[in-house]
């Protein structure tokens, strides 16, 4: 009789719940399929999505490589072209890179001012990577050396100097030598100096320190004998010796 109870019950619970869904389902059952498909198609534009832009990333990054090719080959025009193309139609990253490869085969190419314009618009970009933009706005003042004053060139490079600085040993040596240039020795040591010692100077910036000091010093030992007074130049009387004639007396 136990049994039966058991068994009556659970037909009755499972009639309840039965009842139940079907309400549920005649009151929302639109609603779920709404949703269902909403997710469904969601996943699918999800897919597309992501398909198209690794499909786009793929392309990119192929007209990339075969720009890099190009400047391998020595067609920097060509190359320089397509890297152009790159700044404008790529997305940020590939932009980026692109405008730093442009610069550089302008400058293969001996277009030093459009390089300048190139390397400054990478410096300018704020949605650049912060470590290009400023290896950017070094290659800016490196094209400017020798035609800048000395302001200017301190002007771009006193923010590339600091202790946080990826290029601050490029940066200290470039301020340096734009000091030697301008005729600033003193600021030119005080500038390259500390170069010298700190061992975490790279080795071919050191050489070069150590060459423009070497100048700098010469430079002051050419100008320090220069500078010393000369010893006066001794009189005709003085420096005629003396010779005597056949009589024995003495001919000035």
């Amino acid at each position: 009789m136990a049994h039966q109870d058991d068994g009556f019950l659970r037909e009755v619970e499972e009639e309840i719940r039965r009842e139940r869904l079907e309400k549920i389902w005649r009151q929302y059952g639109t609603y779920i399929l709404v949703a269902a498909a909403v997710i469904v198609f969601g996943v699918l534009g999800y897919k597309y999505w992501e398909n198209s832009r690794i499909a786009a990333a793929q392309a990119l990054g192929a007209r990339y490589e075969g720009a890099l090719h190009l400047m391998s080959e020595g067609k920097d025009g060509s190359a320089a072209k397509e890297f152009e193309t790159l700044t404008q139609d790529g997305p940020g990253g590939y932009a980026t890179l692109a405008r730093l490869q442009l610069a550089g085969a302008l400058l293969k190419e001996g277009k030093k001012s459009e390089a300048l314009e190139a390397y400054e618009a990478l410096a300018n970009d704020a949605s650049s990577d912060p470590m290009l933009k400023s290896y950017g706005a070094l290659q800016a003042a490196a094209l400017r050396l020798g035609e800048a004053d000395f302001t200017e060139m301190q002007n771009r490079l006193n923010p590339l100097m600091g202790d946080e600085s990826p290029w601050r040993f490029s940066a200290r040596e470039l301020l340096g030598l734009a000091a030697f240039k301008a005729g600033k020795s003193d600021e030119a040591r005080t500038l390259l100096t500390p170069l010298l010692v700190d061992q975490k100077t790279p080795q071919t910036i050191l050489d070069r320190a150590q060459i423009v000091m070497a100048e700098i010093a010469t430079a002051e030992i050419v100008k320090k004998a220069g500078d010393e007074p000369k010893a006066p130049a001794a009189t005709a009387a003085e420096s005629t010796p003396a010779t005597s004639t056949p009589d024995g007396t003495k001919k000035e």
